[in-house]
């Protein structure tokens, strides 16, 4: 059984990831990509003087529950547009 890969973007300072936050004391979102291509056109668009501070990183489907629990992020931010950004939300329970 093959599982969906998805792509994040993780600070090669700190190791966290990138989010998108509704508040600075929440965790906040985790931004996935469904290509690794995705995710280096939404650095180079809109992070493009971080970008030598970021890496892209796979991570399959199987192992995102597992994460999310883990820096206790509110849920995943799947980004369908990385230009735009169109990003489609859902909270994790």
């Amino acid at each position: 059984m093959m599982s969906q890969v998805y792509y994040l973007v993780r600070s090669k300072n700190d190791g966290r990831y990138l989010t998108a936050r509704i508040d600075d004391h929440t965790s906040g979102y985790l931004l996935l990509f469904n290509e690794s291509f995705d995710a280096l056109s939404y650095l180079n668009a809109h992070a493009s003087d971080l970008a030598n501070r970021l890496g892209v990183e796979s991570i399959p489907s199987t192992q995102l529950g597992s994460l999310l629990k883990r820096w206790s992020f509110v849920g995943v931010g799947i980004v369908t547009d990385p230009l735009l950004p169109k990003i489609d939300f859902l909270q994790h329970s």
